[in-house]
């Protein structure tokens, strides 16, 4: 049998949303680590289509980010 590798990790959610995954968690009675484990295997196919920053960065030349103040 393969060994998990488990490791660490902190994540930050906004408050709403960390409710929200607790009282599903609360419902499913599971932990909150499998609850977003597997909202990760559900949606990770839809986030893989979304652009990179760098693709984002050379599309979009009016892009907010990066830019100093004038």
């Amino acid at each position: 049998m393969a060994s998990s590798d488990k490791r660490k990790q902190s994540l930050y959610f906004p408050e709403q949303m960390l409710k929200e995954i607790q009282e599903e968690a609360a419902r499913q009675d599971r932990s909150l680590s499998w609850i977003v484990q597997k909202a990760w295997k559900i949606a990770r196919k839809d986030i893989m289509k979304y652009p990179s920053v760098n693709e984002l960065a050379d599309d979009a030349p009016d892009d907010e980010r990066g830019r100093t103040e004038e």
